[in-house]
């Protein structure tokens, strides 16, 4: 019978978090492509258009890469934490890491084309993407790695 093999908690943590990050920006960059503005926050609306509410594709963004990003964090940390302690076997590491490269490379192309966002504002919204993205990615694993 083997011993069971332990990675020193911040490890999975820093992994967790990362992956999260990048799967967070993923969404952010893929959101802007698709038109939901995170930017839209800070845009100032006055009373000639009649409305004074935040736009609803605003918000799916701020939600969608808040959830992105924690559970991602909180699943890579359950994935990682098994995958040192050999519960996972061989061909579904594999599998998970070939799915991985191809959802990253699916990405990489669908975002390849030129921003639809102005450069000072969408430099603005990937840093607050950034931010939100490591804040849930954070606690998505510390909440994963706390239940192991």
């Amino acid at each position: 019978m083997s011993e069971t093999i332990h990675f020193p908690r911040h490890l999975i943590l820093a992994g967790a978090m990362a992956a999260g990050v990048l799967l967070a920006l993923a969404v952010h960059m893929l959101g802007a492509r698709y038109g939901l503005d995170l930017g839209g926050l800070w845009q100032t609306q006055g009373p000639a258009d009649g409305s004074g509410f935040m736009p609803a594709g605003s918000a799916i963004a701020w939600w969608l890469i808040a959830t992105v990003g924690f559970s991602s964090g909180y699943f890579i940390a359950n994935i990682m934490h098994s995958a040192v302690s050999g519960e996972i076997p061989q061909r579904a590491r594999n599998f998970l890491v070939v799915v991985g490269v191809l959802m990253l490379a699916g990405i990489g192309q669908a975002i390849s084309g030129p921003s639809p966002v102005p450069s000072a504002a969408g430099v603005l919204a990937g840093l607050a993407a950034l931010c939100l993205g490591a804040l849930m990615a954070f606690c998505g694993a510390n909440f994963a790695l706390r239940k192991n």
